[in-house]
């Protein structure tokens, strides 16, 4: 069976790629984009060259293409409209959008069950990212602090990233006692970042970078860093392909890759 998707936010530089990514899988046929603008472009997957039709309107390029699968790269400010119209057009979708709310993700879920069908809305789609927050949350365990420091393009529009939101979120299912206790007492400093439940997260955005997260725990006369690197979007390109495929087998919504990896 070969999985037909559409891809949101075609023109944007992680739209090209991951359309690109698609391309050179023999199971998945790209079928149409959707941007700000209509446009034929040419995208080259690394065997061949393919002319690409990217149109304005969502509801009516999926009519027209009939796709199995939706996938959104595009702004936190549009992606509940693009996600919205294609499962109530019975399209699957997966979502790597970040800077959604509680409330949107509750409406993903309601949306998927009413309908029956899949979505995968993740924060990161690298495999490494994915082991990160698993290995933070088994770590978070022995520690008595712990903070992290997240490093993105200047072009990220939303801050902390969600990546590390998802991060803070595993860790405080196993956080020591005394991480409660020490982001207490420096609860009144100034400058100490952002707080997701008791973890502070703390952001950079500077030309040059792609995705960085580095989570530092301190204990007794020792530290420990786990930091992932994205130093290229080539990394997202797995986690992506590996989404669309398992969507396809889902009748409900899923929130972060690690659910439907073997982790």
């Amino acid at each position: 069976m070969t999985i037909k998707t559409i891809v949101t936010g075609a023109l944007g530089r992680m739209g090209r790629q991951v359309t690109a990514a698609l391309f050179r899988e023999p199971d998945i046929q790209p079928v149409g984009g959707v941007d700000l603008k209509t446009e034929t472009i040419t995208l080259d997957s690394g065997r061949d060259k393919h002319l690409f039709e990217v149109a304005t309107d969502l509801s009516a390029m999926i009519r027209k293409t009939d796709p199995d699968v939706l996938v959104d790269f595009t702004h936190p400010k549009s992606v509940m409209g693009n996600v919205r119209t294609a499962l109530q057009h019975g399209v699957r979708c997966v979502v790597g959008t970040t800077g959604l709310l509680q409330s949107d993700f509750d409406e993903i879920k309601d949306l998927c069950e009413r309908r029956k069908i899949g979505a995968v809305i993740a924060p990161n789609f690298a495999i490494g990212a994915v082991l990160l927050m698993k290995f933070a949350e088994i770590a978070s365990r022995h520690f008595q602090g712990a903070e992290i420091i997240e490093m993105h393009h200047d072009k990220k529009v939303d801050a902390p990233s969600g990546t590390a939101i998802k991060t803070a979120e595993f860790m405080s299912r196993s956080h020591a006692s005394e991480q409660r206790e020490i982001a207490a007492s420096l609860e009144s400093q100034p400058a100490r970042g952002e707080s997701v439940g008791i973890t502070r997260i703390h952001s950079v955005r500077l030309p040059g970078l792609v995705a960085h997260h580095e989570v530092i725990f301190g204990g007794c006369g020792e530290t420990l860093t786990i930091r992932h690197d994205s130093l290229s979007r080539d990394s997202f390109m797995p986690g992506v392909i590996f989404a669309v495929r398992e969507v396809m087998k889902l009748d409900h919504a899923v929130f972060g890759l690690d659910s439907l990896l073997d982790i």
